[in-house]
């Protein structure tokens, strides 16, 4: 089981809240993104201890501010692993893209330093059960949780389509205990080959899967049209360098051109909510 982040918040039945892409972060949630951004860059490390799971070997790192205690996921890894690109720089930019395109499924992720060495650093929270063992112990989607979760995997597709994460395993496809999807785990994304600026890789000409991102919200399809190097480069920071952004910015033309010929072929209602 994975666990990123402990912090409790009371599941909130919300107002509005349906005006965002995809938001699986709770509103609370979400409006405490920057508070739990500071505790994480600023609290004292009072303990650390390895993570069994995943082969980036992450480490838990426990913190205490004042009254406030919380713990989160270490990375540092850093360049090839067995041929693989890695990047603890990628974990934060997911993050970023996340929050600017109004997804609200990545937990916080900031930089830390620790034991001298600079990182990713996540917050720890609880889940119930990733994607993985869900399967494995063949636990089916609760009906009224079934639109949610069809919704919200097309649209995973196409962020990790338009960031190229090419590690989505159904070990970082997390569940909460009232089914909500949280998204962890980007260390091997943001690749800006020649293959990963021609091809996405999901899609109609998927690199890994061919298969089309049959619905997307309204709010993620225009704030998709609205990226461009600025407004990248602003929310990333120096953890995505020129070349990876403008791969982004390659991959968004695909990802619109894919979504408007699905829309000519099954009209917008079909496509777009």
């Amino acid at each position: 089981m994975r666990n990123w982040f402990i912090i409790s918040i009371a599941v909130v039945i919300f107002f509005g809240f349906q005006f965002q892409a995809g938001a699986q972060l709770t509103p609370e949630e979400v409006s405490s993104r920057q508070k739990w951004e500071e505790f994480l860059k600023t609290a004292e490390i009072i303990g650390s201890e390895d993570i069994p799971e995943g082969v980036t070997k992450p480490i838990r790192l426990f913190l205490k501010k004042d009254e406030i205690e919380a713990s989160g996921a270490w990375k540092k890894v850093k360049g090839l692993r067995e041929g693989v690109l890695e990047g603890w720089r990628y974990e934060i930019a997911a993050y970023e893209m996340d929050k600017l395109l109004g997804l609200n499924m990545v937990p916080t992720t900031v930089e830390r330093v620790f034991k001298g060495k600079k990182g990713s650093l996540q917050f720890w929270m609880k889940f119930e059960m990733d994607e993985g063992e869900r399967m494995e112990q063949n636990i089916g989607i609760p009906s009224s949780k079934a639109d949610n979760w069809t919704k919200r995997r097309y649209l995973m597709l196409a962020f990790d389509s338009l960031i190229a994460n090419e590690d989505r395993t159904q070990e970082n496809v997390c569940y909460t205990k009232d089914w909500r999807l949280i998204l962890i785990d980007h260390s091997q994304s943001f690749r800006s080959s020649r293959k990963h600026k021609k091809n996405l890789l999901y899609g109609k000409k998927g690199i890994k899967q061919q298969s089309l991102f049959s619905m997307l919200p309204r709010v993620f399809v225009g704030k998709t049209k609205e990226l461009n190097f600025d407004n990248i480069k602003k929310a990333v920071g120096s953890y995505l360098n020129d070349k990876e952004i403008e791969a982004i910015l390659a991959r968004r033309e695909l990802l619109l051109n894919e979504i408007d010929e699905m829309i000519k072929e099954m009209g917008e209602d079909q496509v777009l909510y």
